[in-house]
């Protein structure tokens, strides 16, 4: 054990009582975490270090070394990712053979890998929403100049997000950051490898039998696609229009808030004659809602709940608007009084099978419905009770919930010519001009 590298920002000394001196897949019952996993290029296994759970992935000492540091650079730039535990190099066996070094990183909770998501049957809907939140991520990865190289179901890790889903990152083994930002012809790579990805993921999913009637593997996989560049055409376009329509800015300024997004910078060019005006959206973060609902609440989650909670938190500061009281003191009335009291009425038993905020987004939705059927406003009390015995009592615990670091449809080695766009130079702007 005295021979261990352990390379960790801060090492649980729990971490020392695992059996390193076994293969993974020699690791006896009582150090494995039973999550649901699928096919991998490594072996990968779940284990509980302390009081919550790590993956653990055999690769190479130079590999593990490199996807470590790639990670922590993508969680300094923000970028939705699981966050790196540590590197342990120098394992040996108890007869002194040299064993693969192992990369660890930390547990998402209340994450879901797509096949433990679908494993009841995809429906068409579900596909749909998946696929748009990796094009978001996929948009936001560009934007920071990591290329992926492996774009798939399979590596991504999904939350729900009210009504949609979040979706993270999981294997940056093949990534690459550049920080002169990517070329059209890499994001355009990127993209043919996610098209081809998730075609052939779903063909296997409606092969299996576990997707349900009318889902269609290449239209699905056609829409990550068209998604990706309606966003990024949106995130990073430019826009022209006359000079007496400077209105249009704020509206764009909307459209990228609604996306929940925020403008860093925003250049705006005249033309020669002052007749037109050019916009272009030069930096873009994500997160405009959940960072203004952490800064009156301290809530972080994530951006369409966020959105939801804000929408009720609005509608509590209409409701109770009186002289003297600010934003920010109403927001603390609703946390105590409206978000809270939902929250700790969860039984114990029941609090990991959602996250709060997914639980107060549902017990809203459920809530509305029950109003509706009975023709009347529903009391929140009633309300949550009976979302508690009827709905929430049927859920799985989704705290639990990891998808495997990695799970590979080999995609052929030449791609198809015509399939990668590259656009021309332009003197005049970067890169980033070129959509």
């Amino acid at each position: 054990m005295s021979s261990l590298d352990i390379t960790a920002a801060t090492v649980d000394p729990a971490l020392l009582d695992l059996p390193w001196h076994l293969p993974l897949e020699e690791w006896p019952a009582e150090n494995i975490a039973a999550l649901p996993k699928g096919l991998s290029r490594h072996t990968v296994r779940f284990a509980h270090l302390s009081d919550h759970v790590i993956a653990i992935k055999e690769t190479l000492p130079e590999l593990a070394k490199r996807e470590y540091e790639m990670l922590k650079n993508l969680i300094k730039l923000d970028v939705p990712c699981v966050e790196p535990f540590a590197i342990i190099n120098n394992r040996q066996s108890t007869d002194g053979e040299p064993l693969l070094s192992v990369l660890i990183t930390r547990h998402l909770k209340f994450s879901l890998p797509y096949r433990a998501m679908w494993s009841q049957g995809l429906r068409p809907e579900t596909a749909t929403r998946l696929v748009d939140a990796l094009a978001l991520l996929l948009v936001r990865l560009h934007i920071a100049g990591f290329f992926w190289g492996d774009v798939s179901l399979s590596n991504t890790l999904f939350r729900r997000d009210a009504g949609a889903f979040a979706a993270y990152l999981v294997d940056a083994e093949t990534g690459h950051l550049y920080d002169s930002g990517l070329s059209n012809g890499q994001r355009e790579n990127d993209l043919e490898i996610a098209r081809v990805n998730i075609a052939g993921e779903l063909m296997d999913l409606i092969a299996s039998g576990h997707a349900a009637p009318g889902v269609d593997a290449v239209a699905t996989s056609e829409r990550i696609v068209a998604k990706y560049r309606e966003l990024w055409t949106e995130l990073t376009g430019a826009e022209t229009f006359e000079a007496k329509d400077r209105w249009k800015i704020s509206r764009r300024v909307a459209r990228l808030n609604e996306l929940g997004f925020d403008i860093e910078e925003l250049a705006i060019k005249a033309d020669s004659d002052g007749m037109t005006v050019k916009i272009q959206p030069k930096v873009v973060d994500a997160g405009h809602h959940a960072r203004r609902l952490i800064r009156l609440t301290g809530l972080d989650v994530e951006e369409n709940q966020a959105r939801r909670l804000l929408n009720d938190l609005d509608q509590y500061r209409r409701d109770n608007s009186r002289p003297g009281a600010d934003e920010e003191v109403l927001a603390h009335e609703w946390l105590s009084r409206s978000f809270e009291p939902v929250v700790t009425s969860i039984p114990r038993e029941m609090s990991g099978r959602l996250e709060p905020a997914q639980i107060y987004h549902e017990v809203l939705e459920h809530r509305w419905y029950m109003s509706e059927q009975q023709g009347h406003d529903v009391p929140m009390n009633e309300a949550v009770t009976d979302y508690i015995n009827n709905v929430l009592a049927n859920r799985r615990e989704e705290a639990t919930y990891l998808s495997p670091p990695t799970e590979l449809i080999t995609l052929p080695n030449a791609i198809p010519s015509g399939t990668i766009v590259v656009a021309d130079d332009d003197d005049e702007v970067d890169w980033r001009d070129l959509v």
